[in-house]
């Protein structure tokens, strides 16, 4: 595969560490920073970047008091020459969290960057700064792309467990020095507490980091903030967030399982004083907002959109949706007319048009539900679908309408290259949808790849929907539910564009990197 040279990145992250290993986690995670005037600020948890373009990215940071947050950026690791960015002054409307805008960044370039953090009232007490790296996206199709994704992380009660090493996987990740990292949804689980420690099936014990926001469901938004601080609390994601840029998109653990707009939570559920999803997904989103670097809408869209296309190039655009935000009512999904469906009106036709505004080889849909495995419902005992598929496997119905009037649509307009990639179901699979084989036929075939989960609960594999007409090719699942992360089972995927041919590799692998399944798409060609 053609691919530029990663040159630097290893030091960089070294730098990172010792910086780290100086600045010891605050204790008390459960309230706003307690700070004593007399001391510096502190970026205790670390730095990421995200939403990175050919010219542009997103630096974030946390501290532990009020702060001014800047940024220098240099095209080595020694930071000998640097361009300095004014970012925003941190405090506790954000949890003390700020994101900076990089712009007029070179293309396909290693960007080193470090950020220092400022006493507002003195700018010259400055903490020790914390640095990272990422590379902006290539100009050049020579050049190649290759990024990883995966979703589910913490779930099910399965935390960081120290007797194991945290989540190593960030490591095994880290160690294939990937483009970037598009994270597929199901980021905390907000409605997973976290116990001290959890029976395993041979009689051992799994034990947990734990903090006081991770003991029950998250309600308030300190709470939902807590949930994504918890993450933070292990080095290898910290590592891996330092030197790995992002692209994050959300579904429904980050507020509640199966969660839609307009759900009211039953009263049966103790769990929960609060009982409007609505309140709770506000909260969830916000807290979303402060704890990763993800781009604003343009002025004029919709007031905290996720949705978005990420231009990685010629060869790519990653065209993030968000299947969750503005779906109907989960239901039987029997509906003979669904306009709203799962993704809403205006998504659809966003995703439609930047579709057919993209003239990237590739156009990876980087959806956060999987389109042709069940997914049930049965929270509160109902019997509902999930997802998109409902299990009945002839014409499309319900939010399948939908589906299938994207899937017309590109075919229509002659759109190449669309590959579908997901999480959510905890296993990993690929499926090759094909008209022949399907109720509905009015489309091109074409490829869907499930990883994770990062670190969660595995489960066996969904059953199919024959609908548009997939093929399960491959598949890694246990047969057993809730498999813990001891008993393996977490995955993660990685997709290389090669530069000269233009060919689309995906890998599919195992927590510490090893390859379960290849497969290779050639650019351009109907059919494969």
């Amino acid at each position: 595969m053609s691919h530029r040279p990663f040159a630097g990145r290893r030091a960089v992250l070294r730098g990172s560490l010792a910086a780290s290993a100086a600045l010891a986690l605050p204790t008390a995670l459960g309230a706003a920073p307690a700070f004593a005037r007399s001391g510096r600020p502190r970026a205790s948890w670390g730095v990421q970047a995200g939403d990175v373009t050919h010219d542009s990215g997103l630096v974030w940071v946390r501290s532990d008091r009020p702060a001014r947050m800047i940024v220098e950026t240099s095209a080595t690791e020694s930071f000998r020459r640097t361009r300095s960015w004014a970012g925003p002054l941190l405090g506790p409307g954000t949890d003390f969290t700020g994101t900076t805008r990089l712009h007029g960044l070179p293309p396909g370039e290693q960007i080193h960057y470090r950020v220092l953090l400022a006493d507002p009232d003195d700018p010259r007490r400055g903490g020790e700064p914390v640095t990272g790296t990422f590379r902006t996206a290539p100009a050049r199709r020579r050049d190649g792309v290759r990024f990883l994704w995966s979703g589910d992380l913490a779930g099910q009660g399965w935390g960081i467990n120290p007797d194991v090493g945290g989540y190593r996987i960030f490591d095994a990740m880290a160690r294939l020095d990937p483009d970037f990292f598009l994270f597929s949804g199901d980021t905390v689980y907000a409605d997973g507490p976290i116990a001290a420690t959890a029976a395993l099936p041979d009689g051992g014990v799994w034990r947990n980091v734990t903090t006081e926001e991770k003991s029950k469901v998250a309600e308030t938004l300190a709470e939902f903030r807590g949930n994504f601080r918890y993450n933070l609390l292990d080095e290898n994601l910290r590592r891996f967030n330092a030197r790995v840029p992002s692209i994050v998109q959300w579904d429904d653990h980050e507020v509640r399982n199966n969660w839609y707009p307009g759900q009211r939570i039953a009263d049966t559920d103790s769990r929960y004083t609060e009982k409007s999803v609505d309140v709770l997904a506000a909260r969830a989103r916000r807290a979303f907002g402060e704890y990763f670097p993800m781009s604003a809408p343009r002025p004029g869209a919709r007031e905290g959109r996720m949705y978005r296309v990420l231009r990685q190039g010629p060869l790519l655009d990653v065209f993030v949706l968000d299947m969750r935000t503005y779906r109907n009512a989960n239901s039987p999904g029997d509906q003979a007319a669904d306009p709203r469906g799962i993704l809403g009106r205006e998504q659809l036709d966003w995703l439609k048009r930047e579709l057919a505004r993209s003239r990237a080889v590739w156009k990876v849909i980087a959806a956060d539900m999987p389109i042709g495995l069940v997914v049930p419902d049965t929270t509160e005992g109902r019997q509902h679908v999930e997802a998109v598929a409902q299990g009945d496997p002839g014409a499309p119905l319900g939010r399948e309408l939908q589906i299938a009037e994207l899937l017309r649509f590109v075919k229509h307009r002659r759109i190449t290259g669309t590959v579908w990639l997901t999480a959510d179901v905890h296993h990993t699979s690929a499926q090759h949808y094909r008209p022949e084989r399907a109720a509905f036929g009015d489309f091109e075939p074409f490829w869907e790849f499930v990883s994770g989960p990062l670190n969660a609960g595995a489960f066996p594999a969904s059953a199919l929907d024959g609908t548009f007409g997939p093929e399960r090719v491959w598949v890694k699942a246990p047969s057993a539910s809730n498999v813990s992360p001891a008993g393996g089972y977490q995955f993660f995927g990685e997709v290389g564009i090669d530069g000269d041919s233009g060919e689309l590799t995906v890998r599919m692998r195992e927590q510490d990197g090893s390859v379960l399944f290849t497969k290779t798409l050639q650019p351009g060609l109907v059919g494969q």
